[in-house]
């Protein structure tokens, strides 16, 4: 399976990963500065700022000083509040690019890749030319932003590469006293690493804090409201900043959409789910074509893909380069391919080795996952940042007979993905920062229209979340796009592009309930 099947572009990451390690999905680099621009203050006007708390002025009214860089691109850095509740104390900078509008100008669309973890200098830098329509890009400067935490903005840090590949090589079973013994070792240990690396972002990487440096970043840019489009995690961090400033909600798309109000039990089984239905919907695919790896009904060919994942759990197989590749990194691997159809042809191949006896093509699955380059760097720190702000948002019960119930529900209904979902609580069990949030509807009351789509078959966020978002929202307006892989838009049809474009850009609100 040659490298070149594996097109790298923006995508959104798997909310919910195995106990031990969180594996990222996003391609990240520098932002290479070239040469200096004006610094623009665009934030004087009074209904810019807004109505905010004195301390707070400093961060809404500063100079923000946009360099070229990236051949086309402007970056910035903005500086924010460490803690919100002492914004006078300690500041962090929080790096963002931006990709000018080509027509008549209506103002900046902010956008978050998803993750939590994930990198929005990277999707607009690196796929912001060819994932956003040419009417976007003619009316709205796109801004990616690296949230707190993340990558270029103060990037929290676990482990280094050589931890992070003998990471991947463990294998445990959670389920037999040894194992969890095993995995919980494993788990205070990087709990500690990821305490002793990172800074003091660590303590305050919680989506709420990341929601109030959008409302800085919204005022750095000029506009009285934020207009916005986020996917996957990014629509928690959207439907979060509506909630805070619902008069401050300028157009909004949140694709792909997280329910705030589920806890991290029910974000597992969701997610369990929809992962072996996407399974289910690639086998019935493949079994349409002559060179399918595997054969019968799609509940036979399911039956193939478990007894194999059996295998590599049991005797990890090993790959040209010495690494193996385990009954996880196996999972992992089936669980990228879901993402897209686009994926389907990559994941049929490296399946098509791994019956025959060469894991190396599943193991090339995995590492784009983890976003490892072939020399063994990992490209970005996503996977740290993930456990950061999951164990801030989300309360965890890591009583050993609730998890083991949990994992038990979880194989039950999905055999193939529950156990890679299973244990959610021991991620954050040695965490060094307890969690302040707690699982709740968001209603955003007095906001204007904000789009709520989703996609019928997604794996990572299931459409049945899209619907009960779109619900809570006083003002959602639910869209579905008919088809499988994780969020819609730049990768849909026209009709679903063509409803957001003219959403944000002519303001045309479809009708609640449009399908496309």
């Amino acid at each position: 399976m040659p490298a070149g099947n594996l097109r790298r572009r923006p995508r959104h990451r798997l909310f919910l990963a195995a106990a031990v390690a969180g594996i990222a999905a996003l391609t990240l680099s520098s932002c290479s500065v070239l040469a200096p621009d004006a610094p623009v203050n665009p934030t004087a006007e009074a209904d810019i700022v807004g109505d905010v708390p004195a301390e707070m002025l400093d961060f809404y009214t500063q100079a923000v000083t946009w360099t070229s860089c990236n051949g086309g691109f402007q970056c910035a850095e903005v500086k924010v509040p460490l803690d919100y509740d002492k914004p006078k104390r300690d500041s962090i900078q929080i790096s963002a690019i931006r990709l000018p509008a080509t027509g008549k100008r209506l103002g900046s669309l902010l956008i978050n890749p998803g993750g939590p973890g994930g990198s929005g200098v990277n999707m607009v830098k690196d796929g912001g030319q060819n994932y956003f329509s040419a009417k976007l890009r003619g009316a709205y400067d796109v801004v990616g932003f690296d949230p707190r935490g993340v990558q270029r903005s103060e990037g929290v840090k676990c482990l280094d590469d050589a931890q992070m590949d003998a990471a991947r090589q463990e294998e445990f079973d959670p389920a037999t006293d040894p194992g969890l013994a095993r995995a919980e070792a494993e788990v205070k240990r990087q709990s500690k690493l990821c305490e002793k690396n990172s800074g003091p972002v660590l303590e305050h990487m919680d989506t709420v804090s990341a929601a109030r440096d959008m409302d800085v970043l919204r005022a750095v840019v000029g506009d009285k409201q934020l207009n916005y489009m986020g996917f996957s995690y990014g629509t928690k961090l959207g439907a979060t900043y509506a909630g805070l400033f619902p008069k401050r909600v300028g157009k909004f798309s949140l694709d792909g959409a997280m329910d705030p109000s589920l806890d991290i039990d029910q974000v597992s089984m969701g997610q369990a789910v929809g992962f072996e239905n996407a399974l289910r919907a690639w086998a019935k695919d493949c079994l349409g074509t002559s060179d399918c790896p595997v054969s019968g009904t799609v509940d036979k060919a399911m039956e193939q893909i478990r007894e194999l994942q059996s295998v590599y759990a049991e005797t990890p197989q090993q790959t040209p380069d010495g690494r193996a590749v385990t009954g996880t990194e196996f999972t992992g691997g089936l669980a990228f391919g879901m993402y897209s159809t686009d994926l389907w042809a990559p994941l049929t191949g490296a399946l098509k080795q791994a019956f025959a006896g060469d894991a190396s093509g599943m193991l090339m699955l995995a590492d784009f996952s983890a976003d490892r380059d072939s020399d063994g760097k990992y490209n970005s720190n996503t996977a740290a940042a993930f456990n950061a702000v999951n164990c801030l948002d989300y309360p965890m019960n890591s009583d050993v007979d609730h998890m083991r119930q949990q994992a038990a529900e979880l194989k039950k209904a999905a055999p193939t993905f529950g156990k890679l979902l299973g244990f959610s609580g021991l991620s954050c069990k040695y965490w060094p920062v307890p969690a302040t949030g707690e699982p709740a509807p968001i209603s955003a009351a007095g906001a204007g229209p904000i789009l709520v789509v989703g996609t019928t078959g997604d794996p990572a966020t299931p459409y049945k979340w899209s619907k009960a978002l779109a619900k809570q929202l006083d003002s959602g307006v639910h869209v579905t796009w008919k088809g499988e892989g994780h969020t819609a838009y730049g990768r849909a049809n026209k009709c679903l592009t063509k409803t957001v474009d003219d959403y944000f850009v002519d303001g045309k609100v479809p009708k609640d309930g449009t399908t496309c």
